[in-house]
């Protein structure tokens, strides 16, 4: 089967970035005054010298993102199994490497976190775990979905890289969507960062969308750890991927995410700062170029980029999350994968969209239309 690895292989990290980094103001205003954008406008739109059209790329982005989406915001919130992992990651609290206290939700315990996340409101669920095989595998999986499936219309995963028969397992037992980020598509830089376990493995992360994709799976949502390199460079080779993706799994759906790398347990320094002006051009660039793509912003950015960034382009927003196992009422003193920035909860993000305008959705289809 032919992958996305093929298309990545022809395209060099280091010609992109000399491309994105040469583009010239020229460039920019022949680029805004189009109506339809390609791969390569995208490219210029993350450039640097694009920045100094931020105001006019954020307007057209909020006329976009209000035609094809409304006044509408999709609530969810993660909900963390286990924090187990055989992988050592450099960046992550969970890597292998860290000397701390794992554990993995029982049976009684998912149903006690089910019941506050249900309280809360919610009806879109991200169930999240490290990457230990032996425990949190395939039939792990299938049993949690099973016992949650009539308290969400919506369940999403993001967990280990699975095969394309799993995935399809997924599917038949009701998972909506799948989330895997590749953290960074620099190849020589993705081993430093990820030095044992099947994680490692560059090639075989690479191509789980297709195998996700294959699958029949609702929807796909892809993203970069934003601080292991350089983010604009990054971000095209993540627009590239999914331009791939909706050309030949076309009936799927499709989100990005923009988690940038955040304190936690053991973790290095970004390589890389990303500060909130850099984001608000990378997320409207992503919608000029794609009217169609869904867009996330989770917990991990700060309260006034969250509120601000409501009416530009944005189509789903986590709230009261907590990235530890049991966080929500089994075990709140578990370790985090990483720290949450804005803490407040789900009915005051809630109030937050109301009060701009919008309304918050806590489902975006039902099981009776299914």
């Amino acid at each position: 089967m032919n992958t996305f690895k093929s298309i990545f292989e022809q395209y060099n990290w280091d010609e992109i970035q000399s491309r994105i980094y040469k583009t010239t103001s020229k460039d920019v205003k022949r680029t805004l005054a189009k109506t339809k954008y390609n791969l390569d406008d995208f490219l210029i739109l993350i450039s640097p010298v694009a920045q100094n059209y931020l105001e006019q790329m954020a307007q057209k982005c909020h006329e976009i993102t209000q035609k094809r989406f409304g006044k509408t915001i999709q609530m969810y919130t993660p909900l963390y199994l286990s924090n187990e992992c055989q992988n050592i990651c450099t960046y992550c609290g969970f890597s292998l490497d860290n000397k701390i206290k794992r554990k993995t939700l029982s049976d009684a315990e998912i149903k006690l976190e089910v019941e506050a996340l249900k309280k809360a409101g919610f009806d879109h669920v991200l169930l999240v775990t490290g990457e230990a095989n032996y425990t949190v595998n395939i039939n792990y999986f299938l049993n949690a979905i099973n016992l949650i499936k009539e308290d969400f219309s919506i369940i999403s995963v993001e967990v280990q890289p699975l095969s394309t028969e799993d995935y399809q397992r997924l599917h038949d037992a009701g998972v909506y969507s799948v989330l895997v980020y590749q953290e960074t598509y620099h190849q020589e830089v993705y081993k430093k960062y990820h030095t044992k376990g099947k994680k490692s493995n560059f090639d075989y992360r690479l191509e789980t969308p297709d195998r996700i994709g294959t699958a029949g799976i609702h929807k796909i949502g892809l993203g970069v750890l934003l601080g292991l390199e350089d983010w604009r460079t990054d971000s095209f080779f993540n627009a590239l991927h999914l331009d791939y993706l909706q050309k030949k799994y076309w009936q799927t759906k499709y989100s990005v995410s923009f988690p940038r790398l955040r304190p936690a347990e053991g973790i290095i320094e970004p390589n890389f700062i990303m500060d909130d002006k850099d984001l608000t051009q990378l997320i409207c660039a992503y919608r000029l170029w794609n009217e169609d793509l869904e867009i996330s912003i989770s917990t991990r950015e700060n309260e006034k980029f969250r509120n601000n960034i409501i009416p530009i382009g944005v189509t789903s927003m986590s709230a009261g999350s907590k990235t530890n196992p049991g966080g929500y009422v089994v075990d709140p003193q578990s370790l985090e994968q990483f720290e949450i920035s804005d803490e407040r909860s789900a009915e005051e993000i809630s109030k937050i969209i109301k009060n701009a305008g919008y309304e918050p959705v806590w489902k975006d289809w039902d099981k009776a239309y299914s």
